[in-house]
């Protein structure tokens, strides 16, 4: 029997993403958080007594300002060598964009498959091969594992590969690949990294995604971490995740249909909040805070939006303890305002309901939509449409969600008359 550790997407010294910008913000926890994160695998690893590690891609996050994320990569990969324990790795496309790595010898404990063809590594005290191949560049777009090797017989046979498998609409399609094509293979593990999430896609051979260690912005949400497999003499494999991230981002959102007033939902806020703290066992939180539905509330988020974030975050501190940050308050309110006297009317509020209602299931309305708006994107400051908050003219989602966003506005503007 032995054990092995599946890791994937480490992003070592990932930068804060402005974060740093933010008032009260964890600038010092966020900045080494992929650090203590990769410390805690190197402890679960030692603890676990795993015979190696494997590392499938993004280990770093593009290129070094200086050789400092390689020292402390050095540092870390000494420890597991003192235990006797190997360190495989294929790079992927963030390791591909870096420079100074090329030139940094790692212990000799830590091997990093090339990037010309597929290689193998044996375990031999444990009858293990493992197959894989780095990234040559940060963008691949071919299909790596056609010229994987099949499985070598009389071994457990392990594949690692950097891959958006099938495509993720959340990551670049980089070394696309199918299932039936890694099943061709004959291996018994397949051990994958670039999606930032815990996915098993197939259960035999098993494929599976780890995940990131570490979230590192509010589209990375819950637990992160490793995933620790066991096999047995009969190569029967059992696998558990384990958490490894040391502050975790949440979105927590709050009901506001049965509030009366601001202060009825920054209550609810704190009793959410209480359970969420819970669950996640004291791992300090990074939470934003999005406020739902038709309320009475609503007039007071849209005169006095500055008063109600600022009473949301004197509750997280209040509740928190000093463990939750809130990143941002978001309030997609509105009043409770019926819609249905005016789908069937003929009149203009009908008539503009049944446009919006056509416009959001159209691909191509939506794709007529974002080309109007294109001369406003080229005027818009370029910081407005930077990063995972950007402006997305091209996103059909985005535009869908900025129509919810202004249908009750619109509406309540026409039923009322009233001026925002």
């Amino acid at each position: 029997m032995f054990k092995f550790i599946h890791a994937a997407d480490i992003h070592l010294d990932s930068p804060l993403h402005k974060l740093d910008s933010y008032e009260g913000a964890p600038v010092d926890g966020l900045r080494l958080a992929t650090r203590r994160a990769f410390e805690n695998l190197v402890q679960i690893a030692i603890s676990e007594k795993v015979s190696f590690v494997l590392i499938a891609g993004d280990l770093y996050d593009g290129d070094w300002k200086d050789y400092n994320t390689g020292l402390y990569l050095v540092s870390q990969t000494r420890k597991l060598r003192e235990a006797d324990i190997p360190v495989y790795i294929v790079a992927g496309n963030h390791d591909a964009a870096s420079k100074i790595t090329k030139t940094l010898r790692f212990p000799e404990n830590v091997k990093l498959f090339p990037a010309e063809k597929p290689s193998t590594f044996r375990v031999d005290k444990i009858d293990v091969a493992i197959h894989g191949q780095s990234f040559v560049s940060p963008a691949v777009k071919k299909d790596l594992s056609i010229k994987y090797p099949f499985a070598i017989e009389g071994c457990f046979n392990i594949g690692m590969l950097h891959t958006c498998v099938t495509g993720s609409e959340e990551h670049e399609h980089y070394a696309p690949c199918t299932i039936d094509g890694l099943r061709s293979k004959g291996y018994n593990y397949w051990a994958l990294g670039h999606v930032h999430k815990l996915e098993r896609l197939l259960e035999d051979p098993l494929v599976v995604f780890p995940g990131n260690i570490q979230g590192r912005y509010f589209r990375e949400t819950g637990p992160k971490g490793c995933v620790l497999v066991s096999v047995d003499d009969n190569y029967h494999i059992e696998w558990e995740f384990k958490a490894l991230d040391v502050i975790r981002w949440i979105i927590l959102n709050v009901d506001a249909s049965d509030s009366d007033n601001g202060y009825d939902v920054v209550d609810q806020f704190k009793k959410q909040l209480t359970v969420n703290i819970d669950e996640n066992e004291g791992i300090p939180l990074v939470t934003r805070v999005v406020v739902k539905g038709e309320t009475k509330a609503h007039d007071e988020f849209v005169y006095n939006a500055e008063q109600w974030i600022n009473e949301i975050r004197s509750a997280a501190l209040d509740v928190g303890g000093g463990l939750v940050w809130v990143e941002k308050v978001k309030f997609c309110t509105n009043l409770p305002v019926s819609e249905k006297d005016f789908k069937s009317s003929d009149g203009a509020i009908g008539e503009l309901l049944n446009v919006l209602d056509e416009l959001y299931a159209d691909a191509d309305g939506l794709q007529g939509l974002a080309e109007v708006l294109a001369d406003l994107e080229i005027k818009l400051p370029r910081e407005l449409k930077e990063g995972a908050d950007g402006l997305m003219f091209k996103d059909p989602e985005w535009l869908k969600s900025m129509l919810d966003q202004v249908r009750p506005i619109l509406l309540r503007r026409l039923i009322h008359k009233e001026k925002f």
